[in-house]
């Protein structure tokens, strides 16, 4: 017999947050969050149509790339689950612009320097702004293991 019954060893891991969490079709709504062809999607329209003869009533998705702004569409029966993805939005205060990444500073002091300046017309205001000397606020969505700056707004005084 084992002697050293006492002794238990434990695996750690990540914090054990899910990137997603699975969610019955007919329960999803406009305005909700979903994963369409794996990718974190804002459902913009759904529509239900009626089931047929010996058929199930069939779910009609349409949703945004909540990162690309790219539109994805999905079929399924209202009795399957889907994937609905963990989102998160945070507000960092924004310390630098360094190669094209943001320098954020973190609620406990420390920075964050692995977010990208957003691309196009918003990247170029939010540079041209902290350029002039403004504290800016940045709002992080991350979703799926990947983050991106989506908006910013002056911090307050």
């Amino acid at each position: 017999m084992a002697e050293n019954h006492d002794e238990h060893t434990f695996d750690t891991t990540e914090s054990g947050a899910s990137l997603t969490y699975p969610m019955q079709c007919s329960a999803l709504r406009k305005n909700g969050h979903v994963v369409i062809k794996g990718r974190p999607c804002k459902i913009i329209e759904m529509t239900t149509s009626k089931t047929g003869k010996h058929g199930h009533a069939k779910v009609h998705l349409i949703g945004t790339d909540i990162f690309t702004s790219r539109k994805y569409e999905e079929l399924c029966p209202s009795t399957h689950n889907m994937d609905v993805p963990n989102v998160v939005r945070m507000e960092y205060a924004l310390l630098n612009i360094d190669d094209g990444f943001l320098s954020l500073m973190l609620p406990d002091g420390t920075t964050k320097d692995d977010v990208k300046l957003p691309d196009g017309e918003l990247g170029e205001k939010l540079e041209e702004e902290f350029e002039e000397g403004k504290e800016l606020l940045i709002s992080v969505v991350s979703s799926m293991g990947e983050e991106h700056c989506l908006s910013y707004k002056d911090a307050p005084k």
